[in-house]
């Protein structure tokens, strides 16, 4: 019935984004649970497993929200067409929502592990002088 449509081919590449990147999102949180503490876990690996977590969880939810307004747009897309524009504010909610609340933490954790570092070379001039 709907194999022809364009609105449930979006959905159908979607919701597997959604589906593959959350199981690998999840693995990535189970795996900095279960991991052995040691030094070098602390250092490289614990830092980029969450990166990799946080990332992954991000491209769930927007492939989510994505499935989420192609099967609305196949339900109301026709005969409703007044209910799309709050179906799609309303599936940017959760996206800007997490964007907002785990972002700082991304940056602290990316800037930390890839960045100079405590002990590299810092400059202390202004770049206007």
């Amino acid at each position: 019935m709907f194999t022809k449509s364009r609105a449930f081919i979006v959905f159908a590449i979607s919701d597997a984004a959604s589906l593959f990147t959350s199981v690998t999102s999840l693995l990535m949180f189970l795996s900095i649970m279960t991991s052995r503490y040691a030094e070098n876990d602390f250092l490289y690996a614990l830092p980029k497993r969450l990166c990799i977590g946080l990332f992954t969880l991000f491209v769930s939810i927007l492939s989510m929200m994505v499935a989420f307004s192609a099967s609305t747009y196949m339900v109301f897309g026709q005969e409703h067409k007044w209910v799309l524009i709050p179906v799609a504010a309303l599936a940017c909610l959760p996206i800007a929502t997490f964007v907002l609340l785990q972002f700082p933490l991304l940056w602290d954790v990316i800037s930390s592990t890839y960045g100079p570092g405590i002990f590299g070379k810092q400059t202390h001039h202004t770049p206007f002088f």
